[in-house]
């Protein structure tokens, strides 16, 4: 068989193919797999696990039937969306049965449930293996209905459930514990609850808290939206937090932020990082709830305010919790004391694989190094709001996780600018595979010819141990790279550095196996997100550094900002055309939903959003882009988030498209400008914000319109 030149890959047998064709995850790949003959869709349906369904409920004879093998079956995305499952179907019944009897084997279910209808006439007869359930909901709960009626009929007709998950959903905490204690079974029987819902206001009650963990002591992953301020009824503090220890000991994943943390807003970075307020969680509590944990793998605390000298609380949880991997601290002062040579604090934790820290006020540079000697296994570490941390530090942290470290977050530290920080992750170019820093400029133009020179004097890793606090402040230099030479071209600039035999420091930060040399290209980098004033350009981003990014595939941008009572822009576009220069671009998540402006209000001299959205969107046509989630401005007085001419227009120009997700509203005639798209096949409006507007009649989320736009974009011809 071997030698025969005809041997295909259909000559394998069914258990080689079965295992080849699990192992492929991309959707499109795997439709294309099927379609190859009658044997490879059999086996490509077989392997199929998870499935998303779109489409418009309404069609009931379009409903696939060949995914028997289904396990994790998300129905959240049906069209129209936001409205309830069966609002459009003839037969609401018959739709709940022939969802059952296509996907028999479903254990795990997401589904947008707006009112507790949907959710009793699907789970009336429900699927025996049926283990998680998520739901999704963006609207207020009908004031019609009671009181724990949302979450009834899943804990009446799934007592073997598992997981529930209420992230995305928009409830009352007071409802939820009720039902727990009404269902004794269902609830012991849960393992994961994710309560992290963003639009609670509060959060969970102290009280609410209790009753939840004393219902479910089986839980293994908890996860809660809560209040820490002591100024507040309810707030959680020492009592709730023994509490949840003493409930639920076999807790391996634990999640508890505070709702100000939900706050998309960056913050100023200015702030030295105190609150007014101490949150009212001592270390004394902190020692005993870690204690009680032992199995802990990933903790999350977003307090948002003061904890301080936490240093002896995190020596604690190392050696109280040897498993943990995942850590994230918000307001947590003291964590890593770096005084002298001894490792303290959080730096203990040696088996750290993630670590994200928030607002630290003392954390500097001597701190970053002792994180980075300690936990020599970070593959993920972000800083957000730590004002003494420099470009020396975070660049000696990299050196020293240079083997490890490929997910790294930047934002809001006042010393870290844009060129700074991507200066200081030099040694990790050719690793760093996710990437966020904030577009801050400080006057970089264009123009400047020593733009992304490398910082070339730190500090020696060999002598480390050696190091004091005066080291880091500038005093020593005890390594040296030497001169640094640009040869700078029209397209690209070309990178030379050489340093003396006599150098020190032990560190490959190039590709030459520890050569010395800099890698100028960050090869491996996959996902790129960024920050940026809505009055800043995005057109010096390549020359901040990041010019040379052959695979990067998908870009994430954050725009924040008040537009109103700003000048209008002295230039015609935002800079998206910039991003041109990235090859293989393909997908974008461009967020201006928390940019603010004038909607058809704005007073004479000021630009209403509609020409904010042409500013903000032009140049969009230039880039190859294949996944667009666009979330436009907003106008908060009027709780609406809408999509306007001239943006409909723009992203017409997007040729390449195949899937549109807009987070938010817009016009029927508009959404008719995308039918120009030869190969879009997905598009979506989504009121995806707190609270979604109950009856929007003038925008395309009606039912009618959806199903008219949906019935032409599906009468095009489609090449694949």
């Amino acid at each position: 068989m071997a030698g025969n030149k005809d041997t295909t890959m259909s000559h394998l047998p069914d258990e080689i193919l079965t295992n080849v064709f699990a192992a492929v995850s991309d959707t499109r790949t795997r439709n294309s797999i099927s379609l190859v003959c009658r044997r490879f869709l059999r086996l490509e349906r077989k392997t199929r696990v998870s499935l998303t369904l779109r489409g418009n409920a309404r069609d009931l004879h379009l409903l696939p039937t060949s995914f028997r093998h289904v396990t994790h079956l998300d129905l959240s995305n049906l069209s129209p969306w936001g409205h309830s499952l069966f609002s459009s179907s003839p037969d609401p019944n018959l739709l709940a049965l022939r969802l059952r009897d296509a996907f028999p084997r479903v254990t795990s279910l997401a589904l947008y449930a707006r009112s507790p209808f949907t959710l009793h006439l699907l789970l009336l007869i429900p699927w025996p293996h049926l283990r998680c359930v998520k739901l999704v909901r963006w609207h207020q709960r009908p004031p019609e209905s009671p009181p724990g009626s949302d979450f009834a009929a899943v804990f009446e007709h799934c007592q073997s459930l598992t997981s529930l998950d209420l992230s995305s959903f928009y409830h009352w905490p007071e409802d939820l514990p009720p039902v727990l204690k009404l269902n004794p079974v269902t609830a012991a029987s849960l393992r994961k609850l994710n309560l992290l819902t963003t639009s609670l206001s509060e959060g969970f009650k102290s009280q609410e808290i209790m009753q939840i963990t004393e219902s479910c002591p089986n839980l293994q992953h908890l996860l809660l939206a809560c209040n820490f301020d002591p100024r507040c009824l309810g707030f959680v503090g020492d009592e709730t937090l023994l509490s949840i220890a003493s409930n639920c000991p076999n807790l391996s994943v634990l999640h508890l932020a505070d709702t100000v943390s939900f706050s998309i807003s960056r913050g100023d970075p200015n702030d030295d990082g105190f609150t007014s307020e101490d949150a009212s969680v001592s270390t004394a509590t902190l020692v005993e709830v870690f204690s009680g944990l032992p199995l802990l793998e990933e903790l999350v605390l977003d307090v948002c305010k003061n904890v301080r000298e936490s240093s002896i609380a995190m020596e604690v949880l190392n050696s109280k919790c040897p498993k943990l991997k995942v850590l994230r601290l918000h307001q947590f002062h003291g964590i890593c004391l770096a005084i002298g040579s001894q490792l303290d604090g959080v730096a203990l934790c040696q088996g750290l694989q993630s670590l994200s820290v928030s607002k630290c006020a003392d954390l500097n540079d001597m701190g970053l190094i002792e994180i980075a000697r300690g936990c020599s296994r970070l593959r993920k570490f972000q800083v957000q709001g730590c004002k003494h941390i420099t470009e020396r530090g975070l660049r000696t942290l990299t050196c020293l996780l240079r083997r490890t470290l490929i997910d790294v977050k930047i934002s809001c530290c006042l010393n870290l600018d844009a060129s700074a920080t991507l200066r200081a992750l030099e040694p990790i170019r050719d690793r760093i595979e996710k990437l966020h820093v904030d577009c801050v400029w400080n006057g970089l133009k264009e123009s400047d010819a020593n733009l992304g020179q490398s910082f070339v004097n730190f500090v020696n890793l060999n002598g480390l141990d050696e190091l004091g606090s005066d080291d880091m402040n500038g005093d020593k230099s005890v390594g040296d790279f030497g001169s640094v030479e640009w040869e700078g071209s029209s397209q690209k600039k070309k990178q030379r550095c050489s340093y003396s035999p006599s150098s020190k420091v032990d560190c490959s930060l190039g590709q030459n196996n520890g050569c010395g040399y800099l890698c100028s290209s960050w090869d491996r980098l996959q996902y790129l997100s960024l920050w940026i004033g809505v009055d800043d350009l995005l057109t010096p981003l390549p020359m901040a550094g990041l010019e040379d990014c052959p695979n990067l595939e998908e870009i994430s941008i954050k725009v924040e900002g008040d537009c109103r009572g700003k000048p209008k822009p002295s230039e015609s576009e935002f800079g998206l055309s910039i991003l041109a220069c990235y090859p293989k671009l393909t997908k974008m998540q461009l967020d201006c939903g928390d940019t603010r402006g004038y909607a058809l209000t704005a007073p004479s001299g000021q630009m209403d959003l509609s020409l904010w959205e042409r500013y903000l969107l032009n140049g969009i046509g230039t880039l190859s882009l294949e996944e667009l989630d666009y979330w436009p401005p907003q106008d908060e007085d009027v709780n609406q988030r809408s999509l306007w001419l001239p943006a409909a227009g723009l992203l017409q120009e997007c040729y390449t498209l195949r899937k549109l997700f807009i987070h938010g509203t817009a016009h029927e005639h508009f959404m008719n400008f995308f039918l120009k798209i030869p190969n879009l096949r997905d598009v979506q409006l989504r009121e995806d914000y707190y609270p979604a507007p109950d009856s929007d009649m003038s925008t395309e989320m009606r039912v009618g319109s959806c199903s008219r736009f949906e019935d032409a974009l599906n009468r095009r011809p489609i090449s694949d």
